[in-house]
C-alpha cells in the first residue's frame, strides 16, 4: 500500500517572496559573491496536530553538480516553533531554538551558505522546505548531510512545505 501523501505546510518569508530574488544579505560572503550570508526569516503554518519537530532543508537544484547543492540543513527544531529569526544559522546554532541542531552543507560546514551561484550561470532557484516530523528528534549530528537526514525522515513526515527564492550572479 502507498504511503499517505503529508499535508501541506505554508511557508513564508519577512526576507524575500516566494519565486522573488533573495537580497544581498542571504546571499554568501565568498566565492566572490560579496553576501552577508545571513540566513532568510522564515515562518510556516498548517502542521496537523502530532506534528512534534521539524526539519528544513535549503537546497539549489540548478548548481552544476549534478545533485545540486545543500545549502542549509537544520533539524529537531521543537514542534511548538513556528519561524526561525533572519540570521539563525549563523554558525554554533546560537541563535536555533533550543535542541535544534544544524546539519552539514555542502559547502563543508554546519551552519547557513547562501547562495554564490557562477558568475553568468542565470538565476538558480532556492528551494526552502519545511518538513513537519511525527518524531520529537532524529538521532543525528553537525556531520549529517541533508541525504542522510532525508533518509532517517523517512516514514515520519507529515505536513511539508516549500518556499523558493531565486538569485543570479550576473558576470563579472
Amino acid at each position: 500500500m502507498p504511503e499517505a501523501q503529508p499535508a501541506k505546510l505554508t511557508v513564508k518569508s519577512k526576507t524575500f517572496e516566494h519565486n522573488a530574488t533573495m537580497p544581498r544579505s542571504t546571499v554568501f560572503d565568498g566565492f566572490g559573491a560579496g553576501g552577508e550570508n545571513r540566513s532568510p526569516h522564515l515562518s510556516w503554518s498548517g502542521a496537523p496536530p502530532g506534528t512534534k519537530s521539524y526539519a528544513i532543508i535549503l537546497h539549489d537544484p540548478d548548481a552544476p553538480t549534478g545533485t545540486g547543492f545543500f545549502h542549509w540543513v537544520v533539524f529537531n527544531v521543537p514542534g511548538d516553533v513556528t519561524e526561525l529569526e533572519e540570521n539563525a544559522g549563523v554558525k554554533g546554532g546560537g541563535r536555533l531554538p533550543k535542541g535544534a541542531k544544524h546539519g552539514h552543507t555542502d559547502f563543508g560546514a554546519a551552519h547557513y551558505g547562501g547562495p554564490a551561484p557562477p558568475p553568468g550561470h542565470g538565476p538558480h532557484h532556492y528551494n526552502v522546505h519545511v518538513y513537519a516530523l511525527d518524531v520529537p528528534t532524529l538521532e543525528a549530528g553537525e556531520a549529517s548531510t541533508a541525504a542522510l537526514l532525508r533518509f532517517m525522515m523517512r516514514g515520519h513526515i507529515v505536513a511539508e512545505g516549500m518556499l523558493t527564492g531565486m538569485y543570479e550572479q550576473t558576470a563579472q
